[in-house]
């Protein structure tokens, strides 16, 4: 077996707990040898989470804290981050969006757990801070419960002393006192009819074997139903609230439109429904289609490069809104860690998908792409035949775009219109059945809705960076799964 998840733990906020959640991290993990198991990471620099006794606490120094080492994470790679810390799950939808490792929520783990092994239970009595109480941390994230709550002595005398105390688990004590001052606490939760006990400090699993011996009601292991949740669940990557990564720059009016796209396609409310993009706009990559035809400098490099700065930059997934630049595809995917959505892909399934009695496609793109062969390959896995302009036609699809009254030069749209329309009816001659714009500017004359294009019937037009966009909303905006 092999493991590809790295782990993180955020340690120090305490220190015993996060060893505890290494610990039984470890134990969750399905090996049969030292080598399967996961590559983990436990951070831990001597913190002072400030909470007063009287259960006042001001977060913002522990936000830093917890955001500053998750950061650490990214740069060595970690995939999936633990908070040993109940205190930080208060401020966790603050920060997640952020940060590009996925934030394990204990909540998550205790709620499937207690709907797993306790059914029909709902009335938890809960041991937690005075803090966690105020924010209403439980009743906002274990919603159906009747939740129940130590009595002002009980909390202030034997829990918050047993935890934050001189001789408390913080300490380092863990047993003697301790042990009873939890007890006691747990006494006036079955008192007030508890029928579950749900620790909300992830100090006290380190002293649960002495508390069982003591109380008759079940009493969870939260640092244990953490560990194993985030073990079951971390081999599914869905987008949840992610951030799209665009190279752009190839070019640069292919990678506004493209954005527009993605705007137009979004349904939202408010100016925060749309989706997050990282855009890494550089028009200095080396031209594709020069490089394929002709053997101008290679854009591998570059496109990688570019490819890199999304990836670290937190992108959950990269759009490259050029046609071209997908003939280097499979040089470029294979180093990295995040997939690159492939728009000439999309394209042809979204053909044969939406128009099945269609097999001939007719394919307006640049020379470098279609004397590539990317299309035709795509489109023949798809079960669908590629045609391509005649040597005179190809001409002027090329005028249209790099000529000097092209999209990329002194755009005059009338002439390139008109240029365009010739080829359209070429193509419909030699039995076009649909068309692809094959190359990002051509958007920018000719549309999908476009049926005045040639002068014979009109045909299906497909606009690959419309669906690529739609691909994108339907990551991003509905989490769905890559």
């Amino acid at each position: 077996m092999v493991n590809k998840t790295r782990f993180g733990i955020v340690g120090g906020l305490g220190p015993l707990a996060g060893a505890d959640l290494f610990q039984k991290l470890l134990k969750a993990t399905p090996a049969r040898s030292d080598r399967d198991h996961y590559y983990i990471i436990i951070e831990q620099h001597p913190f002072d989470d400030s909470l007063a006794p009287d259960g006042s606490f001001e977060p913002r120094r522990h936000k830093f804290y917890v955001y500053n080492t998750i950061k650490h994470f990214e740069s060595r790679s970690v995939d999936v981050v633990l908070l040993g810390c109940f205190l930080s799950h208060s401020f966790l939808a603050e920060i997640e969006p952020e940060l590009q490792p996925r934030i394990i929520s204990i909540f998550e783990a205790l709620s499937q757990h207690l709907r797993s092994v306790f059914p029909h239970v709902r009335r938890l009595g809960v041991l937690t801070s005075s803090y966690a109480r105020r924010v209403d941390l439980f009743e906002k994230n274990l919603p159906g419960y009747q939740l129940i709550y130590p009595d002002d002595i009980s909390q202030n005398n034997d829990l918050s002393e047993a935890i934050y105390g001189p001789e408390g688990i913080k300490a380092g004590n863990l047993g003697g006192e301790v042990v009873e001052m939890i007890c006691r606490a747990c006494l006036s939760l079955i008192a007030q009819g508890a029928e579950c006990i749900v620790p909300g400090f992830t100090e006290i699993p380190l002293i649960l074997d002495a508390i069982r011996n003591t109380i008759n009601r079940p009493i969870i292991d939260c640092n244990q139903v953490y560990a194993e949740y985030a073990v079951s669940c971390q081999t599914s990557r869905t987008i949840r609230s992610g951030k799209l990564g665009i190279v752009g720059g190839v070019g640069p009016a292919a990678t506004v439109d493209f954005m527009e796209k993605i705007i137009r396609q979004t349904k939202v409310g408010r100016d925060q429904d749309h989706i997050r993009m990282i855009v890494e706009h550089n028009p200095q990559i080396p031209d594709r289609t020069a490089n394929l035809l002709r053997g101008d400098t290679d854009p591998t490099i570059p496109l990688f490069s570019a490819c890199r700065k999304l990836e670290q930059a937190g992108a959950d997934a990269i759009a490259i809104p050029c046609n071209t630049a997908h003939a280097f595809f499979d040089r470029i995917q294979p180093h990295l860690s995040i997939p690159i959505l492939n728009m000439l892909e999309l394209t042809a399934c979204h053909i044969a998908r939406q128009h099945p009695g269609r097999k001939n496609i007719g394919l307006l793109a640049t020379t470098g792409t279609v004397q590539s062969g990317i299309y035709r390959d795509v489109l023949e896995r798809a079960g669908l035949r590629c045609l391509v302009p005649a040597e005179g036609f190809q001409e002027l699809v090329m005028a249209v775009i790099y000529g000097p009254k092209g999209v990329k030069a002194d755009f005059d749209y009338n002439l390139c219109r008109q240029n365009l329309s010739l080829v359209v009816n070429y193509l419909q001659e030699i039995g076009a059945e649909a068309l692809i714009l094959g190359c990002t500017e051509l958007p920018l004359v000719l549309s999908a809705t476009d049926t005045t294009a040639g002068d014979t019937a009109s045909l299906p037009i497909f606009d690959p960076t419309e669906i690529l966009a739609a691909r994108c909303v339907e990551l991003f905006q509905t989490g769905r799964s890559l």
